[in-house]
């Protein structure tokens, strides 16, 4: 028994030089999570995640952001788009009126991970069960951020869509 357990952990680093070495060029989340898939006649988050994060550090050391938004995110302002996404509520109980859409799946009970660009704050019209699939919501995008809050896009008058 001893024998074969010596095996098997000589043959482990084999193993794992056999399989090659992970592509570092990619950082985890990006090697492992894919954003929630497009919903039909809906936005992809390729597109929300183009604008670009300018940051800097204030009078207290704090990272403050600000978005440069392109021109397709630009000509969505004040339009109603439909988008997928994962559920994070930010209420008591099972309905939500409040919550954010993540395009990826949040991986972290303890912080979030996503950048700016990577959710949505949803105020929606009328309470959506929580649930942790992909969803899809529809809302009125608007475009935030020049206070440097952290905060890109936001929804209202959200409802689930299907």
């Amino acid at each position: 028994m001893r024998l074969l357990i010596a095996l098997a952990l000589l043959a482990t680093p084999a193993a794992v030089m056999a399989q090659g070495a992970p592509d570092r060029s990619l950082k985890p989340s990006e090697s492992i999570w894919k954003p929630a898939p497009t919903p039909p006649g809906g936005v992809a988050w390729s597109v929300l995640e183009s604008t670009k994060e300018v940051t800097r550090n204030d009078e207290k050391n704090l990272i403050r952001s600000k978005p440069v938004f392109p021109a397709a995110v630009k000509s969505l302002a004040g339009k109603r788009i439909k988008l997928n996404g994962y559920m994070l509520p930010l209420q008591n109980g099972t309905n939500q009126t409040h919550f954010v859409l993540l395009a990826y799946p949040p991986d972290c009970p303890f912080h979030l991970n996503p950048m700016p660009m990577q959710f949505v704050e949803v105020r929606a019209a009328a309470p959506v069960k929580v649930s942790y699939d992909v969803r899809t919501i529809e809302g009125v995008l608007t475009l935030h951020g020049e206070d440097e809050k952290g905060i890109f896009y936001k929804f209202s008058e959200a409802k689930e869509i299907g």
